[in-house]
């Protein structure tokens, strides 16, 4: 036998610099293909090359859809891409001994497959190393970590049972006990709740295997994507698998996938409560999950998302669970804050690592708090705390997430703008650098008596970052420790006064960047705090609080309240306090007013939005346009400001420049004194400036002054609070309505560029520097110069989309790696705009709305008398809510409103929400508009088809599906909602046919 050497130096060359841990990562970018081809390399790299882990994560990262397992993560890649042919070439390795092998594969031949050891097993207390460590023949780190790996991978969980604990546990306790002493405080384990449900029975593997074996349900894996396995495959992986960290199921959908789960359980009496029961199906966050996972699977170190409550009932098997009171970081776990837009992402070792790693190194002193769930037990996991899962053997659960009134304040504060609030209700005083934390010490109140956890906090002992056991111990990490149990001491407490100091004044939820992480949308918050304020009139003044710390309401009624007096409005009723709608501004309903305060992208945005809307306005009526009659009227507007403590109002008609503008230098060099200052050209020239630009995380300065706009109140109800209860005709004629309207606002004449000042435009834009892509525009007529700033808006989009999506919701990423391919370098040449001007060939720009969403368009009632026969029609329309003696007839469109993101450019964009918001993808309705519409757009009056650009240049459906992905709003998240199995989809040809196909029919212009 050859001497024991240390293989690596020689086997690795020039990468022997790297750790292992570099290494695997290097691995795990790079296609099967090369891992299969890398493994060759050397002994090394071999071991390296064909670790599980390594075929899982590179499984994972390029599958989508259904999985199935094929009894290793490397024979379930070569399968799913190698040809059989392929595989048998990249199968062949050279192993440490330097001889052949082939690994299993189906439809090898059997002379090709290799002799599969049996399964190596650990008992979680002792093992017997000498046959595993027979398989390497080399001494050094490697071995100990691919040991370490395989021990994890085979070792059986019946020594983890913790047959006491310290959550306490509880058969019968009433609704009251239980708020009054554990709802948001600690957690308990509960008896009972369960006993009547059919899933105590029915929920078995093998009944599940019977009733769902081929329904496919989502399976959780360490990235963004989603996949799902058939029940009845998921069972065979289950019971085959040896995977270090297993995949299992943890499918939110589970209700649509298999309805009849929902009738085999109830949520229990005490969790009845739910604030996000209020929003539509479509709206609301997750909040209900199936959980089956097998031996060694289970959830990571984490908070539940937005701070919410959860409850979890086992049905069969047994959990292990670790918790600790919130702020109070487990060791081994890593807690980042995005510091724009405060994303919180948790950096955590897997559930069996943890307690195989971690766990032993804990004083009794400093360990969670743990208990073991047997079948038939809940347990209630309150707000923000720290919870870590670990399934012993396979188990099947049913979960949910909630917000009620004991912490509704945390939820809403979670979801408020900035960072240093979100880390601390986290990583409690840890989350604080030197300077915020000496500042917290010397002002904040701090109560060193910590009431609520009192009896069940710990001393803690946490890794700066996560370190290998061996390495545990360095002096940096003590220190750590130290500051982490003395930051605790001196005064974290998890109460929301105290956590409300944290939030970021300069920071406001109208215009600052919202969290990715957040469990809603701006908007979807918007909406839900509104439906509690009209639905919860009992518990306004709990939301009032959680509106106050979410949209700094308080400071926008103080706004409201001056503009009312101001304009000799009646003051705001308790009714009108809380803004409505889902705008991306404060808006209000005040007596027959509508009261709208501009603050979307901050006060030179906010300026141009109330100049472009009372620019258009006058140009409306000045027309005498029918689209007049369906747009409210502007009874006042204005600017109100804060200096030197108190608000001051003035009237402002959009014309000329206000003093307190030109004060704080908003003014620009050549504004029109005497017309509209902030007009659309004006605006057009922001938004260039503002194109395909990172979104600071606040607006910096001027934050204290605010323009607004008073209009006259439509009567009926807002499109989106209708939807479910419109009839099919009444929504057809909608579609009807808004063609004939936006045909009138795209007819509308808009004022001209000034041709004389161009070329000063053309130097600020910089017109040379857009990757060399944009073709001159002869600037001699005005419609080329208007139609050269929109394409170069457009250009300057463009530019760093890919990085721009990977951001939001999840894009299918090999769609995102062709969108360079798929999008024309120069609009120009897609709207065939530089050859055909001087033809006159290609349409003028038109005035776009750029916003017609569910929530901008109202509709009116059409009453009949219920007391009559019925014969009798009423033609009477109330506002708000109808008579109790009428029924509606039906629904008619009646107003559009909110034009403060009016421009001017291709009025194809105008179609994006309307298709996407209003029509939720229905073709029919989008024909039914057309109908009415019946204007060419730009890309398509003349048939033009470029020879560079090929056939797709003449489809209006490629021309809307660019404006789709370069969109500022998540338009492609709407897309792949709308139509999920284009998540799949291998080209963008494939979405725009599918999403706008209907787009090319269409010739019902003269």
């Amino acid at each position: 036998m050859e001497s024991e050497r240390d293989r690596r130096t020689d086997a690795l060359g020039d990468l022997r610099v790297l750790p292992d841990e570099i290494l695997c990562a290097i691995l795990e970018r790079l296609t099967p293909r090369d891992a299969a081809r890398v493994a060759c390399v050397s002994s090394v790299m071999y071991i390296l090359c064909n670790e599980e882990p390594l075929w899982m994560s590179l499984c994972l990262k390029g599958a989508s859809g259904l999985v199935q397992y094929r009894g290793s993560w490397k024979k379930t890649v070569l399968h799913k891409y190698v040809s059989p042919h392929m595989q048998l070439l990249s199968l062949f390795n050279v192993n440490v001994f330097g001889t052949g092998h082939f690994e299993c594969s189906e439809n090898l031949p059997d002379k090709y497959i290799e002799y599969h050891r049996g399964p190596l097993n650990f008992d979680g207390k002792s093992s017997n190393t000498t046959s595993l460590l027979s398989i390497f023949y080399f001494p050094g780190k490697i071995i100990h970590k691919t040991f370490l790996r395989l021990y994890r991978c085979h070792t059986t969980l019946d020594a983890f049972y913790a047959d006491t604990g310290n959550v306490q546990r509880i058969k019968d306790i009433s609704l009251e006990d239980f708020y009054n002493e554990y709802d948001a405080k600690k957690p308990v384990m509960l008896s009972g709740l369960a006993d009547t449900w059919p899933a105590k029975h029915k929920w078995t593997t093998d009944q599940l295997l019977i009733d769902y074996g081929d329904v496919a349900f989502k399976i959780s894996q360490r990235s963004f994507r989603k996949i799902s396995m058939k029940f009845k495959d998921y069972v065979s992986y289950m019971k085959i698998q040896h995977d270090e960290d297993p995949l299992y199921i943890f499918d939110e959908k589970f209700g649509e996938a298999a309805p009849s789960l929902l009738k085999d359980y109830g949520v229990p009496h005490l969790f009845q409560e739910d604030f996000f029961d209020i929003l539509d199906t479509d709206k609301r966050p997750s909040y209900r999950w199936f959980i089956i996972g097998p031996e060694r699977s289970g959830a990571s170190w984490h908070v539940d998302p937005a701070l919410t409550s959860a409850w979890n009932t086992l049905l069969c098997g047994r959990k292990r669970w670790a918790l600790y009171p919130p702020g109070k970081v487990p060791l081994g776990v890593t807690v980042h804050v995005n510091e724009e837009d405060g994303d919180v992402n948790v950096e955590t070792p897997s559930s069996l690592q943890w307690w195989l790693d971690f766990y032993p190194l804990l004083a009794d002193e400093d360990k969670p708090i743990e208990c073991t769930q047997l079948p038939g037990e809940t347990i209630y996991v309150p707000s923000g705390w720290w919870h870590c899962v670990l399934n012993l053997e396979t188990t099947i659960a049913v979960t949910q997430n909630f917000v009620n009134s004991n912490n509704f304040e945390f939820v809403c504060l979670d979801m408020a703008p900035g960072y240093h609030h979100k880390g601390v209700c986290r990583a409690g005083l840890l989350a604080l650098d030197e300077d915020s934390y000496e500042n917290v010490r010397q002002s904040a109140s701090c109560n060193e008596k910590d009431t609520t956890y009192s009896d069940l906090s710990r001393k803690e002992k946490r890794a700066k970052t996560q370190k290998d056991v061996d390495d545990l111990y360095y002096e940096g990490a003590i220190n750590d420790v130290s500051r982490s149990y003395n930051l605790w001491k001196e005064g974290f407490s998890y109460d929301i006064n105290f956590l409300s100091k944290f939030l970021d004044i300069d920071r406001d939820h109208y215009s600052s960047m919202w969290s990715s992480g957040n469990s809603i949308g701006q908007r979807e918050l918007r909406e839900w705090l509104s439906k509690l304020w009209i639905q919860k009139p009992k518990m306004r003044e709990l939301i009032w609080k959680g509106a106050c710390i979410a949209l700094n309401a308080n400071k926008w009624l103080e706004c409201l309240s001056k503009i009312c007096a101001f304009h000799n409005l009646p003051p705001p009723t308790d009714d009108e306090r809380l803004p409505v709608g889902t705008g991306s501004n404060p808006v209000y309903l005040v007596g027959n007013s509508v009261v709208k305060i501009f603050v979307e992208g901050g006060l030179e945005a906010s300026l141009y939005g109330l100049g472009t809307e009372l620019e258009f306005h006058c140009l409306l009526h000045e027309a005498n346009s029918p689209l007049s009659e369906h747009i409210p009227n502007v009874l006042a507007c204005g600017i109100i400001y804060l200096e030197n403590g108190s608000y001051t109002n003035l009237s402002w008609d959009g014309k000329g420049v206000p003093d307190i503008i030109v004060k704080n230098n908003l003014a620009g060099k050549k504004c029109n004194s005497d017309g509209f200052s902030f007009d659309v050209w004006g605006k057009k020239q922001l938004e260039y400036r503002n194109a395909g630009m990172p979104v600071n995380g606040s607006v910096a300065g001027h934050s204290s002054i605010w323009p607004y706009m008073i209009t006259k109140r439509c009567e009926g109800n807002m499109f989106a609070e209708l939807r479910d209860k419109l009839t099919w005709e009444d929504i057809t004629n909608l579609a009807s309505f808004l063609g004939e309207q936006l045909r009138h606002l795209h007819l509308l004449p808009y004022p001209p560029l000034n041709i004389s000042s161009f070329s000063d435009i053309e130097h600020e834009l910089g017109l040379a520097v857009a990757n060399g892509c944009i073709t001159t525009v002869n600037c001699k007529s005005n419609a080329a110069a208007e139609w050269g700033l929109f394409t170069r808006t457009l250009t300057k989009m463009r530019k760093d989309v890919s990085s721009r999506l990977t951001k939001g919701d999840p894009i299918p990423s090999k769609l995102i790696e062709k969108i360079d391919e798929y999008i024309p370098p120069d609009f120009a040449k897609l709207l065939n705009i530089t050859e055909n001007f001087g033809n006159g060939a290609c349409k003028p720009c038109s005035w776009i709305h750029t916003d017609i969403m569910d929530d901008n368009i109202y509709m009116k009632p059409s009453l009949v008398c219920s007391t009559t026969s019925g014969n009798t029609e009423d033609t009477t329309m109330v506002d708000n809510g109808l008579l109790s003696n009428y029924e509606v007839k039906s629904w008619c469109p009646s107003h559009i409103i909110d034009f403060s993101d009016l421009s001017i450019g291709d009025p194809l964009f105008d179609l994006i929400p309307i298709y996407l918001d209003v029509f939720r993808g229905d073709s029919y309705l989008l024909k039914k508009f057309l109908e009415s519409y019946r204007l060419p757009f730009a890309s398509n009056i003349s048939g033009y088809e470029s020879t560079e650009g090929g056939p797709k240049f003449g489809r209006l459906s490629y021309v809307a599906m660019c404006y789709c992905i370069l969109h500022d709003d998540n338009v492609l998240g709407a897309v792949f909602s709308i139509w999920e199995e284009l998540r799949s989809a291998k080209s963008w040809e494939e979405v725009e046919l599918t999403v706008w196909g209907e787009l090319n029919n269409y010739k019902g212009f003269p």
